[in-house]
């Protein structure tokens, strides 16, 4: 089973700025979807992007396209989310994930059961 950790998190003001990296140990993830999901109290976790292996296909939620960005580094065995123009509503823990069971897969889920493995979160806090 791969791990995943998630840093990068933090205390920002609206109209900030964050970078959320996520190291996998344990295994590959280069060649799978990873993506970044976000759980707010109160409210169900949901897919804030998502990646394919080769970085060719991408998903964003409505509420953070143009403003948030993935990325990954296959060689390095991370993935990043620059956070940009933050508002209070991206007050979340953050984590990410990778769905390790369809391997060279060109479509991304935004179904959580998809994704096998699971950061433990980084909280990001935006405040007004």
């Amino acid at each position: 089973q791969v791990q995943l950790v998630e840093s990068g998190g933090g205390l920002v003001q609206a109209g900030g700025s964050l970078r959320l990296s996520c190291a996998a140990s344990g295994g590959t993830v280069s060649t799978y979807v990873m993506a970044w999901w976000r759980q707010a109290p109160g409210k169900e976790r949901e897919a804030v992007a998502a990646l394919t292996w080769n970085s060719a296909y991408d998903y964003y939620a409505d509420s953070v396209k143009g403003r948030f960005t993935i990325s990954r580094d296959n060689a390095n065995n991370a993935l990043y989310l620059q956070m940009n123009s933050l508002k209070p509503e991206d007050t979340a823990v953050y984590y990410c994930a990778v769905d390790r069971r369809r391997e060279y897969f060109l479509r991304i889920s935004t179904t959580s059961h998809q994704y096998d493995s699971w950061g433990q979160g980084t909280q990001v806090t935006v405040s007004s």
